[in-house]
């Protein structure tokens, strides 16, 4: 039997909540029951189903609600809060038709205690595939399209580290250094001779060149927000085939930082090189070319293959990250695995030589 939905999800705090939104006219929520639950990695999502009395034709027959897994993997990172945020902050200043619409964002900073009540797109939009296998070509260029949409909103915002998100301070970066190289240490202790001795050398030469290689984020030009978690099954791509009304969801890894971040993590880190050798090159054309196409200028096309290159640079140290949060090893080995073969084909080593 599947279990009710908790309290933030009851029919009567959805009424509430679709009132606030003018969503429900002078109707209420009678009932409600969950649809499907899909777990993920690190959080719990509900498809509820929502039943009316009186409501406005147009009210929502379902919504999305998303809460915190319980006993999930990398409990250490704290999760909801910054998704919480970007609805809260981002999201009503992002032009429509990218994301969806959210009717709650809420965070207990005593507990922890979060969720959010989305836009359920179901019915209208799908996830290209099933993970781990990978979109089409023309699948993948509708989503790197839907980035250089979201990027070119807040490419070079004035907001951006001021009242939408932060930079950070040279001493939290000293200390991010400090961290990252004392998990390293753990995690190459931890694999023996699984990790080789090139890339032990090529981490020791990256924490050593880390201050100058950062170089290029501080310049803070050129830079926009990015989704973070940027894999292809975080967008809703239209079942109808239509362009541009694909939106991006999972915002919990939102910040500022290079656009090129956000097509490194889906490609070098996601892909193995048969499929990422062959669609590369074309996708970060795609992407460029929609971003001048919207006005982003002083910015071309080497300039983005330099923010690649650095992107997958420092998605190295993605896996040891993910491995010290307690992300299970069937995700970071294979991300270990392809983004090493991604710095290879890309000569990233030779940023830190």
């Amino acid at each position: 039997m599947t279990p009710l939905p908790p309290s933030a999800a009851s029919a009567e705090h959805l009424t509430d909540v679709l009132h606030r939104n003018g969503a429900l006219g002078s109707g209420r929520v009678s009932a409600v029951s969950v649809d499907r639950t899909f777990p993920t990695i690190l959080s719990l999502v509900q498809r509820l189903r929502l039943t009316y009395e009186g409501a406005s034709p147009d009210a929502p027959t379902s919504l999305i609600f998303k809460t915190d897994l319980p006993n999930r993997p990398g409990a250490n990172w704290e999760s909801g809060r910054k998704e919480v945020a970007f609805y809260t902050t981002v999201a009503p200043a992002t032009p429509d038709g990218l994301l969806l619409r959210c009717f709650e964002a809420h965070h207990d900073a005593a507990s922890g205690a979060w969720h959010l009540l989305l836009e359920d797109l179901t019915d209208s939009h799908l996830v290209a595939t099933q993970w781990p296998v990978p979109p089409t070509i023309a699948q993948s260029e509708a989503i790197v399209r839907t980035h250089a949409r979201f990027q070119a909103a807040w490419w070079d915002d004035p907001r951006l580290g001021v009242t939408i998100g932060t930079w950070p301070e040279p001493k939290a970066v000293r200390d991010w250094l400090k961290d990252l190289a004392a998990s390293y240490a753990k995690f190459a202790d931890m694999l023996g001779d699984r990790l080789s001795a090139q890339r032990r050398a090529f981490y020791e030469r990256l924490f050593d060149q880390a201050p100058r290689v950062l170089q290029r984020y501080r310049t803070r030009r050129n830079l926009t927000l990015v989704q973070g978690d940027s894999h292809t099954w975080n967008c809703f791509l239209p079942r109808d085939g239509s362009s541009d009304t694909a939106r991006l969801f999972d915002w919990d890894a939102w910040r500022p930082a290079s656009g090129a971040e956000d097509l490194a993590y889906m490609m070098a880190m996601h892909w193995y090189p048969d499929l990422r050798q062959r669609a590369e090159g074309h996708l970060l054309d795609c992407f460029h070319a929609k971003l001048t196409k919207l006005g982003v200028t002083g910015y071309d096309r080497s300039s983005l293959q330099d923010d690649y290159r650095l992107a997958v640079l420092w998605l190295t140290t993605r896996p040891i990250w993910m491995q010290s949060a307690g992300i299970p090893p069937v995700i970071w080995w294979n991300h270990l695995e392809r983004i090493h073969l991604a710095a290879d084909d890309l000569d990233c080593r030779a940023l830190v030589s």
